[in-house]
């Protein structure tokens, strides 16, 4: 008997006045969630594009080092011309690695925040079956 009585004892809103405020906290967390779901739609969506990026510019980067690592073998026998190649191809595979590393990052990022919103998402919908536990027992109060 006790048991029951302390789940009703800890809700927020325990009688029929409180029925208006429940009501607009509910109307409030459901809205919330079909937003959370809409962002997380959105950011799923653009995941295979970020992914996408981040392997094209990894590859990018590799070809790019391999160009430079290929040209500056070249120099060692070469001339003044060959030693500028080389640095411009190094300049090019900095670049690329930097590239690529934006690329990782944004990937990292949009998988981060898909995370976030699941967990924001499953909060809410957590809190919504407490709203309802508490209707219910209200409902229960009023029925008697």
């Amino acid at each position: 008997m006790m048991l029951t009585g302390l789940g009703a004892y800890s809700q927020k809103y325990k009688t029929v006045e409180d029925t208006a405020r429940l009501n607009r906290e509910y109307v409030k967390v459901t809205n919330d969630i079909a937003e959370l779901n809409a962002k997380l739609a959105i950011a799923q969506n653009n995941l295979p594009g970020y992914k996408s990026k981040a392997i094209e510019a990894g590859t990018d980067a590799d070809n790019a080092a391999n160009k430079s690592v290929d040209q500056a073998y070249k120099v060692t026998n070469g001339d003044v011309g060959d030693a500028r190649k080389a640095k411009r191809k190094a300049r090019k595979a900095y670049r690329e690695a930097k590239d690529s590393r934006s690329a990782s990052n944004n990937l990292s990022n949009q998988e981060s925040i898909i995370t976030k919103l699941t967990l924001q998402i499953n909060r809410k919908e957590q809190r919504l079956k407490e709203l309802e536990v508490m209707r219910l027992a209200i409902a229960a109060k009023f029925t008697l």
